[in-house]
């Protein structure tokens, strides 16, 4: 694992620390961080991550938070005074699947908790409608996710499956939507942004080896058109976050210094 005085050596070297900040500032497109991509650190190595890539804004999307495992509300507290010492502002929070009533005021409750204006997951059926209710009563937003699975049909694999889902809900549900998921099931994924354009509520940015599959590689060098996608969001005059996402067991520290140096390029 890179310590924290290696991975600050290595960003330097790169060049990330000492042009990250002014580049962020004039950054047009708005890049932050899907904390998966830190799932294998814990909260406070993270934080120690994103500080030196002057991370300011992340979605909140670590399996322990995630409503399948069931957390409490002290972990959100907890995480939140961190961030909030940290100068980092979590914007989101990935519930993944919400089924019913109970999973839908959790994931306000732990939307709030977090301090984030958006909650990204994905939901089928009538209890969209709930969603719908429940969040514009808030003043949440709700994103729906696609996602590839190998040998399973998903709800939402293109950004069709996606607005037919919203076609009869009100303008808090919307899109959050993953460039490499979009790949993996054989759609643009510049296309589909541009499609999903009326309802995009922020962007996981993420590239993959081929269609087919769910290898992440460094943005830029996959699947996933990653400078077509971003050419798109300015056409867009985007202003929703794009959360970079790299899916890589071990150790991604130094992957996600080029992820974001990328992405900043590009911003």
């Amino acid at each position: 694992m890179t310590t924290r005085r290696s991975f600050v050596k290595f960003a330097a070297v790169s060049g990330l620390v000492s042009i990250a900040a002014p580049l962020f500032a004039l950054s047009r497109l708005n890049i932050g961080v899907g904390t998966y991509s830190y799932h294998g650190l814990s909260v406070d190595d993270m934080i120690i991550q994103l500080n030196a890539l002057h991370i300011r804004e992340i979605e909140m999307s670590r399996g322990e938070f995630m409503l399948m495992n069931h957390p409490q509300d002290q972990l959100f507290r907890t995480t939140r005074e961190k961030l909030d010492r940290a100068g980092i502002r979590c914007v989101s929070y990935y519930s993944a699947t919400l089924k019913d009533n109970q999973d839908i005021e959790n994931a306000v409750r732990f939307a709030k908790l977090l301090g984030c204006s958006n909650i990204t997951g994905d939901a089928t059926g009538s209890i969209l409608n709930r969603i719908d209710q429940r969040l514009t009563q808030e003043g949440l937003t709700f994103g729906i996710h696609n996602h590839f699975f190998p040998n399973v049909k998903f709800a939402y694999e293109s950004p069709e499956d996606v607005l037919n889902a919203l076609s009869t809900l009100s303008p808090t549900m919307g899109a959050t939507a993953d460039t490499g998921h979009f790949a993996s099931c054989g759609y643009d994924p510049a296309d589909a942004i541009r499609k999903l354009a009326p309802r995009l509520r922020m962007v996981h940015l993420k590239d993959v080896r081929a269609r087919g599959g769910e290898v992440n590689v460094l943005l830029g060098t996959g699947a996933s058109r990653i400078p077509e996608v971003m050419q798109e969001l300015h056409r867009q005059n985007f202003r929703g976050l794009l959360a970079v996402e790299y899916e890589k067991e071990g150790d991604v520290d130094r992957d996600m210094v080029q992820e974001i140096t990328f992405a900043r390029k590009l911003a």
